[in-house]
């Protein structure tokens, strides 16, 4: 299939139809996108339980005549300093994806954005300098706000220019990840960078 290339001279881009032309499964981008997220969670929030508090050994008053409710232990979860009723413990929120299902959710959203007309392909994106307001001018002249520049390449201009703009981000196309592709309204990616994001989707 081809993808058009969005200058002045025109011209499209060949593509395999493999990455670029998938069938979108909307279950198996959920799985992924969720199991994306989920490894992000550090997982390390921890509380007492009344069996961790320290203290409680002595029943702080007697059974019966006090008119006070029955206690054997001021570290039950009803007592200040006492422990928590159902203590969250550190755990491992990461889920297990193989590398045929991540390649996949990853083709179906690049094709669903293509079909969607939501991939944007260049040429060739240069700055003159790291300037914010050279990137935002090039981006109004193609009718792009919020957005997701693909490089295929890291380019220190570009990336300092683009970090003051809101709802703007550049990755290189070997660390872009489902997350941020389906984040943004629009993808912008260098001719470079479906070369080789196409190559590592193969």
């Amino acid at each position: 299939m081809e993808l058009a290339i969005r200058s002045e001279s025109g011209g499209t881009v060949q593509v395999s139809d493999q990455v670029f032309g998938a069938d979108y499964k909307p279950g198996l981008v959920h799985q992924v996108v969720t199991a994306y997220m989920a490894a992000g969670r550090s997982g390390t929030k921890a509380q007492k339980s009344r069996s961790d508090v320290s203290g409680g050994g002595a029943k702080p008053f007697r059974q019966k005549g006090t008119g006070r409710a029955r206690a054997g232990t001021t570290r039950g979860p009803l007592w200040r300093g006492g422990g928590v009723t159902f203590a969250a413990r550190p755990r491992d929120y990461s889920q297990k994806v193989n590398r045929k299902m991540y390649r996949g959710a990853v083709r179906s959203i690049v094709s669903e954005l293509a079909r969607q007309d939501r991939l944007v392909v260049l040429p060739s994106l240069s700055l003159s300098a790291p300037k914010t307001r050279e990137l935002a001018t090039q981006l109004k002249a193609l009718g792009l706000r919020d957005v997701l520049i693909l490089v295929d390449g890291f380019d220190e201009a570009l990336f300092l220019a683009a970090r003051n703009l809101p709802n703007v981000d550049v990755m290189t196309a070997q660390e872009v990840d489902p997350v941020s592709m389906i984040a943004f309204a629009n993808v912008l990616a260098t001719e470079g960078a479906i070369r080789k994001l196409e190559e590592r989707l193969a």
